[in-house]
């Protein structure tokens, strides 16, 4: 019994064991997310290597919908170092995204509203699987950006008077 119970708890400590490898800032300020899911993303071995070490970036990406999938598309992940080109993947390749049917069956609806739009938000490690972070938003006008400054700046200057 005691040899059970310890493989439960690897086998626990492994699913809780988050490491972030991309982060997308840019995002949370060009956009209001109103709903984030957690998706599966379906790689190449080569960017499996690139992303572990750091490569990759979701600056410029967004997701589309294709004959019932969704797809990954401008997300960069650069291809890795010691394999010959022959092996290699596109660094701009569009990349399949793993969802239940109703889960993007609810993504297509709420963005068909207008102004809706999926964007990557952070690839991450969960155990040994590489996951995304997706966000449903909207993109913020100029006036909203000046807003959310002027709130971050008031709320930095009320921080630093409540430490004195």
């Amino acid at each position: 019994m005691a040899k059970n119970s310890k493989k439960v708890q690897k086998n626990t400590e492994k699913g809780n064991n988050f490491k972030r490898l991309a982060d997308n800032r840019y995002a949370k300020f060009q956009y209001t997310i109103n709903e984030t899911i957690e998706a599966g993303i379906e790689l190449l071995g080569t960017e499996v290597k690139s992303i572990r070490n750091g490569k990759a970036n979701l600056r410029d990406g967004y997701c589309s919908f294709r004959d019932g999938e969704i797809l990954l598309l401008n997300v960069h992940i650069s291809p890795h170092t010691n394999v010959g080109s022959f092996f290699n993947h596109d660094p701009l390749r569009n990349r399949k995204l793993l969802l239940h049917k109703k889960e993007i069956i609810k993504l297509k609806f709420n963005t068909e509203k207008k102004g809706m739009t999926i964007i990557p938000l952070s690839l991450y490690l969960k155990g040994s699987w590489i996951k995304v972070t997706i966000g449903v938003g909207k993109g913020k006008k100029l006036h909203d950006k000046r807003q959310y400054e002027k709130e971050r700046s008031i709320n930095k200057e009320i921080n630093s008077a409540l430490k004195r």
